[in-house]
């Protein structure tokens, strides 16, 4: 296939005065890193790192002028594996979007080791409602699913109105868990209900006793998206051999934790690496949403937005404003 003009059109942003703005630009292909495999880009999404690195923050990019983005799916264009080309693939983690030019561009060049086909079961707008959001959801789940069954007791979520504590709620009531979300944003109840929480309680609630060393065990596990204080607190609220898996830092990126539900209760830790996830887990991530844990109420709460739309969404993010899923139709 053939570039037009040997260009491209992406959302780049540049540094001036220690200030970071981003706007459309056309760019020259050679802009692009020289890796074996060149994208086409179809659809990407927006998330809490995209927007960080969209403002400056040298410790997700590191050198500007850059392109965020760190989801892609789009159609091979040239490859190394020329069983590649003409084919859909999803880009997620790794280091795209971060240092490696991301996918709010018309095209993304990365290693081919990078790429995941796209399950058939999986249009290319849904592969990013889910993106790496519900990617790293459906990966916590996984971690969490092999020690812990729904008979097993309540699972605790955290963050539950985000995007991965969103999907992580339907995903673990797909699959028949009793969820308890956590959320501060009445507004939000009855969708969390719709779905799937049969409980919801507040920030204040859950951190009432956050004092204490331990607490009454009340949860078989937990899936924390937020860190900090939030995660300190529910280690201690976990039941006899329960799992926590733990995948953001909104609540800040260091925690202190009492011993005792270690080596009292036995329970686990589990931290998701979502970002350099080994390629045979992505790929059985990948084929589960597309499949036994598809979930037919993805489209709920998904906005789709165009890369000029993008300079108003990224401070709402940042600022917690926005709700469920924004994708971007390149």
């Amino acid at each position: 296939m053939k570039i037009q003009n040997n260009s491209y059109q992406a959302y780049y942003v540049r540094e001036s005065n220690n200030e970071f703005k981003g706007t459309i630009e056309n760019l020259p292909l050679e802009n692009l890193h020289t890796n074996d495999t060149l994208i086409r880009v179809s659809y990407s999404s927006l998330n809490y790192k995209d927007a960080l690195s969209a403002t400056g923050n040298k410790g997700v990019t590191r050198n500007y002028p850059h392109t965020p983005g760190i989801d892609a799916v789009g159609t091979v264009v040239e490859s190394i594996d020329s069983l590649l080309v003409g084919k859909e693939v999803i880009v997620t983690g790794n280091d795209l979007g971060m240092n490696t030019s991301g996918g709010y561009a018309d095209y993304i060049s990365v290693p081919k080791e990078w790429v995941v086909p796209l399950p058939e079961g999986l249009t290319m707008a849904e592969s990013m409602m889910y993106g790496t959001a519900g990617f790293t959801a459906a990966l916590s789940v996984y971690k969490l699913h092999r020690f812990i069954q729904p008979e097993d007791g309540p699972i605790l979520v955290t963050g539950a109105t985000g995007g991965v504590g969103s999907i992580a709620v339907r995903l673990l009531s797909h699959l028949n868990y009793d969820v308890v979300a956590v959320s501060s944003k009445t507004e939000s109840y009855a969708q969390l209900e719709e779905f799937g929480a049969k409980e919801i309680i507040s920030r204040q609630a859950l951190l009432e006793n956050s004092n204490k060393p331990l607490l009454k065990g009340r949860y078989a596990g937990v899936i924390d998206s937020v860190g900090g204080d939030f995660l300190s607190t529910v280690l201690k609220y976990v039941k006899m051999n329960g799992v926590v898996t733990c995948c953001g830092n909104i609540r800040g990126q260091e925690f202190t934790a009492s011993i005792f539900p270690f080596i009292l209760r036995g329970i686990q830790l589990q931290g998701i690496t979502s970002a350099s996830c080994d390629y045979t887990t992505r790929i059985k991530i990948w084929e589960l949403l597309s499949t036994k844990w598809h979930l037919m109420s993805i489209h709920d709460q998904v906005t789709t937005i165009s890369l000029n739309e993008l300079n108003d969404y990224i401070p709402k993010i940042l600022k917690g404003q926005l709700k469920g899923r924004t994708i971007i139709k390149i």
